[in-house]
């Protein structure tokens, strides 16, 4: 049985993904802050946190397969599905890009709207904030998602920001915080 929130809907999820080094925590850290002023109950759950949580270590350490990540997402989804089914909105910034995830979240989450952070890798080889990209132009790491290991982007993302390396973090919080506020 679904739980409902005040308002009389199922809590919902707010999948972001896109490949690594492309903002999806930054841009959920704002999303979630932006949310809870708005005094929705609100649960984070990044991919990097949920990779220990799920006794799976770190890719510092570790090269994943697309099976363990396609596993690894599917239960990452499965907990999307509880917390949301008890009035709460979960949002979670995952790499996770696996038509099967994107499927089997449409048809189990009743309240869910997938974000996809589509960033040039030109620019994500620059970020590069956890290294993963110089490390793979290394030989140090394999399998890594957009790189030697296929993914596949959303078919139907219901928000899809237009690259723009000028635009802040702030605005593009803003703008999909305006945009789930009118699917509220």
């Amino acid at each position: 049985m679904t739980n409902y929130t005040s308002r009389g809907q199922p809590g919902r999820v707010i999948w972001i993904t896109g490949l690594s080094g492309s903002g999806k925590s930054t841009l959920a850290t704002g999303i979630v802050e932006g949310l809870r002023k708005n005094n929705e109950n609100v649960v984070l759950l990044d991919g990097d946190d949920l990779r220990s949580i799920f006794g799976k270590g770190s890719l510092k350490n570790q090269n994943y397969s697309r099976n363990i990540r396609l596993a690894l997402s599917l239960q990452y989804a499965r907990l999307c599905q509880i917390i949301s089914s008890q009035g709460l909105t979960v949002v979670i910034p995952t790499i996770s890009m696996f038509n099967e995830v994107y499927t089997w979240n449409r048809i189990n989450i009743p309240r869910y709207f997938e974000v996809y952070l589509k960033v040039p890798v030109k620019e994500l080889r620059r970020r590069d904030p956890k290294n993963i990209y110089s490390r793979f132009d290394n030989g140090e790491l394999k399998n890594i998602a957009g790189l030697d290991l296929s993914v596949d982007e959303p078919h139907a993302p219901e928000w899809v920001p237009d690259f723009d390396p000028k635009k802040t973090v702030t605005s593009l919080t803003q703008e999909l915080l305006e945009v789930l506020e009118k699917q509220s």
